[in-house]
């Protein structure tokens, strides 16, 4: 396909596998952030929402170099969890971490538009007949703003594909372990001759890009369908 090389595949694959790990592994906690800005009133909720948007605006190396001195071998969680041989720098785990920590904000900022465009009234209507918080939260709340947690899924998994900045400078670009499409690009623009295996790479990114938003609103159609 598109004659891609031994490498170029290595490195479609790695995005994929980091991509799709950094999606699933930060939507849960992406949901219950999003639900907790919408829904809840307390003390420093600016705060948190400054931190939950930081990444977006810090630039894409500083927050690899943070993550480099927390969760480095010699950081203070990354020398713990070495102990219990759980190690992110220079590994596609740490690809991963660096990818879900970009994603995070976008995800966020999605799916909190779905749950403040719901209606709390059905919310309050169903605490009234004896419903507990959970049940109502994932009868009526999460239903109602799936389409938006399908965006905010795939924004996330959009911006893990295309991540080079925080990654790079968190795990390097080795190849077959750290080296994504968006650093394999790099590199081969680097190498005279390099401008054909970077071009495939950047036609697969826009294949992928633009299946996943298909992939999307086909999904989200469906499920508006069956709430009509």
């Amino acid at each position: 396909m598109l004659g891609l090389g031994p490498e170029e595949w290595t490195a479609v694959w790695l995005s994929l596998r980091v991509s799709v790990v950094a999606t699933l592994a930060i939507l849960p906690l992406a949901i219950w952030v999003a639900h907790v800005l919408a829904r809840r009133e307390f003390a420093g909720k600016g705060v948190v929402n400054a931190l939950v948007l930081l990444p977006l605006v810090l630039p894409p190396v500083v927050t690899g170099y943070l993550l480099l001195l927390t969760f480095g071998t010699q950081g203070g969680v990354g020398g713990f969890l070495s102990h219990f041989g759980i190690v992110f720098a220079f590994r596609w785990t740490g690809a991963a971490l660096a990818a879900a920590i970009m994603a995070f904000p976008l995800m966020v900022r999605a799916i909190r538009l779905g749950f403040e465009a719901s209606d709390p009234k059905l919310e309050q209507a169903a605490t009234t007949l004896g419903a507990s918080p959970w049940r109502v939260f994932y009868t009526i709340t999460l239903p109602t703003a799936l389409p938006s947690v399908i965006a905010g899924a795939v924004l996330g998994f959009a911006k893990a594909m295309g991540e080079f900045g925080a990654t790079i400078t968190f795990v390097a670009a080795i190849p077959g372990e750290t080296q994504t499409i968006p650093s394999a690009i790099y590199g081969f623009l680097q190498v005279p001759g390099g401008e054909g295996q970077a071009g495939r790479l950047v036609l697969i990114s826009l294949i992928i890009a633009l299946g996943a938003v298909a992939v999307s609103e086909w999904v989200a159609r469906r499920v508006a369908g069956r709430r009509a």
